[in-house]
């Protein structure tokens, strides 16, 4: 089955994370919802926690009100550090995957990226229009990646996010999470942990991201997609090894109109 991040475990990586540190450290990144921040106080390490969500590509979204500390040191120094755990299951946490990412936030006024950010945090969505809360998109250098025992290694910045052309599935994303949703729940129900009220709330390139409450899971694609043709038949792939693990038959699914392949 494609590895799954599920809400009360361990991530799961996949034999394909194991021997790509790129792709685990991709993982990583979009099946957790919150970092360790450090900023510079005037030279001086500072760290807070803050929520984090990605954009399409998987660059770094953070979402701050300008009154807070963070904010005030980004403003003086734009440097930052990023760390990602997973450690929750482990025995000893240190045995845990981590990830520190390095690089630079500078704020922007990306409305497909605040609508990203709030679909990963709906709490957000009572402030985020607020004029004293800034979107920042962080520019990664590289990361430091901890998979396991003799699993440490450095990842470059680019290979942090996916590259290629986006926009097709960008522009298709809500559409195809609003039609999961409405259209077949059933579906979604097979791809998230056990429970019911789990919903649907983004796709990217490489995965799907689901919640329930204040619980979040994700099932990773099997490759990465690039437009809607594309993520159908990766969704299709997921069901199919769902209801395969499932002993009650189940409805097949079908993506938006504009989403099919004609001919």
């Amino acid at each position: 089955m494609p590895p799954v991040r599920l809400c009360c475990g361990m991530t799961i990586l996949g034999k394909d994370a194991a021997t790509d540190p790129s792709l685990a450290a991709r993982r990583l990144i979009r099946g957790r919802g919150h970092a360790a921040l450090a900023t510079s106080l005037g030279g001086a390490p500072y760290a807070s926690l803050v929520a984090t969500a990605c954009d399409i590509a998987g660059n770094l979204l953070l979402l701050l009100s300008d009154l807070a500390q963070h904010s005030a040191n980004l403003r003086a120094d734009p440097r930052l550090s990023l760390l990602f755990e997973d450690t929750e299951g482990h025995a000893d946490p240190l045995a845990g995957p981590r990830l520190s990412v390095i690089g630079e936030a500078s704020a922007v006024d990306d409305d497909a990226a605040r609508a990203r950010f709030v679909a990963r945090h709906p709490t957000a969505a009572r402030y985020a229009g607020f004029a004293d809360f800034r979107l920042y998109r962080v520019a990664a250098a590289r990361g430091h990646l901890v998979a396991g025992f003799g699993r440490i290694t450095w990842v470059d910045g680019l290979r942090l996010r996916v590259d290629g052309e986006l926009t097709a599935l960008a522009e298709a994303e809500a559409e195809i999470v609003a039609h999961m949703n409405t259209d077949h729940a059933e579906a979604v129900r097979l791809l998230s942990p056990p429970g019911r009220g789990w919903r649907m709330t983004g796709i990217d390139p490489e995965g799907i991201d689901l919640r329930r409450g204040a619980k979040t899971a994700r099932r990773e694609f099997a490759a990465p997609v690039r437009d809607p043709r594309e993520a159908r038949a990766a969704l299709i792939a997921l069901v199919e090894v769902a209801r395969a693990a499932c002993p009650t038959p189940r409805r097949g699914i079908i993506l938006p109109p504009h989403a099919n392949p004609k001919g």
